[in-house]
């Protein structure tokens, strides 16, 4: 059962919903030129500042999946929507509720497939919905694989004679965790990835959860998108409150 519930302390760094197409290689898009105006009359009301990225510099068809456009709801402010030949997202950060985030993902496909100017010739290739999130780790000399293993209930198992002799310190320097599993509903798969890094100057795990569909395994678009992201968060919520369950839950909810 999915929990929804909104975090005030929520350690989220990006949500990211994520379209890619297929684009030659050698002839680039034939479109994209077209298109990425037409999106941006469609969306102009909401992300009223565009922005030139430096990859637009690059020849369209040098720079697949790059982004090299950035359509903002106000100069330096998000939500905001970045266009590159074969691939279009959506990014927030802080100010994140899924109901506003699942309405404009389905707002920003509908609005692609009403500028692309041959949506039937558009050969969809992946669809992610991807979260990453930065759990603070207490204490400078907190141990990786104990933290992940008491706050998020990850325990990964080090053989104790690998640090025999003392010549190797027991705390691991950097850590790095990845698992794949396929889905039923949306059909792909999802990823869980777990590794050290910094957070706005603390050590942190950064929590990684994507739901990708590709190839066939695509849903007809723009019709079956609505339920294809429904389905996908249901997931990665579903994880994300099934790892942070406990004393994360309570942090990050301002429970006393």
């Amino acid at each position: 059962m999915v929990r929804v519930r909104e975090l005030p302390n929520k350690p989220l760094v990006e949500a990211i919903c994520e379209l890619r197409w297929r684009v030659d290689p050698e002839k680039g898009d034939p479109n994209y030129s077209l298109f990425v105006g037409r999106l941006y009359s469609q969306l102009d009301k909401k992300y009223k500042f565009h922005q030139q990225l430096p990859a637009s510099m690059i020849p369209e068809q040098l720079a697949g999946s790059i982004p090299q456009h950035m359509f903002r709801v106000g100069k330096d402010e998000w939500p905001l929507i970045q266009v590159g030949p074969g691939l279009v997202t959506l990014n927030e950060t802080e100010k994140y509720t899924w109901p506003d985030f699942n309405e404009r993902s389905k707002e920003l496909i509908n609005a692609v497939f009403k500028a692309y100017p041959k949506p039937e010739e558009m050969k969809v290739t992946n669809l992610f919905l991807r979260y990453i999130d930065a759990i603070k780790i207490d204490g400078i000399s907190s141990n990786i694989l104990n933290f992940v293993k008491d706050k998020l209930k990850v325990e990964l198992f080090i053989p104790e004679n690998l640090y025999e002799g003392e010549v190797v310190v027991k705390r691991p320097r950097s850590f790095n965790f990845n698992i794949t599993h396929n889905t039923k509903k949306p059909k792909g798969i999802i990823n869980l990835k777990l590794s050290s890094g910094m957070q706005k100057g603390h050590r942190a795990i950064i929590l990684e959860l994507v739901v990708l569909s590709e190839g066939n395994d695509v849903p007809v678009l723009p019709n079956y998108f609505s339920s294809w992201i429904k389905d996908a968060h249901k997931i990665t919520d579903d994880w994300f409150f099934k790892l942070i369950e406990g004393e994360l839950e309570h942090d990050y909810a301002g429970d006393t």
